[in-house]
């Protein structure tokens, strides 16, 4: 499970996806598959979770990694590399940014 907590040391990634609702499905089939057989089994990996709107429009991603560079290595891995340019295929767009937690409430 993901931990969000500001003393944490991961690095956090958020992903948006924007896609139409006739690819929502494919696009969250090809996303689950990615993390089912290859991303969480890498080095560095924490926890990861995928979220859609109702309109079924946009998806996002939130993972942990222990590094940066964990994450960076897994980007830039032949597979991942394959599997982005399907993604990039099924959707208008996607945009992984790297966060620092600054605060959390609850």
């Amino acid at each position: 499970m993901p931990t969000i907590a500001k003393n944490n040391s991961y690095q956090t990634v958020i992903t948006t996806f924007e896609m139409t609702p006739g690819t929502a499905q494919d696009l969250m089939d090809a996303l689950t598959d990615a993390y089912e057989q290859f991303i969480s089994k890498q080095p560095g990996f924490i926890a990861a979770g995928l979220h859609i709107n109702d309109a079924q429009t946009r998806i996002a991603n939130y993972s942990q990694w222990e590094r940066r560079e964990d994450y960076q290595a897994m980007l830039r891995s032949d597979e991942m590399r394959a599997r982005n340019r399907k993604i990039n295929e099924m959707c208008k767009s996607f945009e992984p940014v790297m966060y620092d937690v600054q605060a959390t409430f609850g």
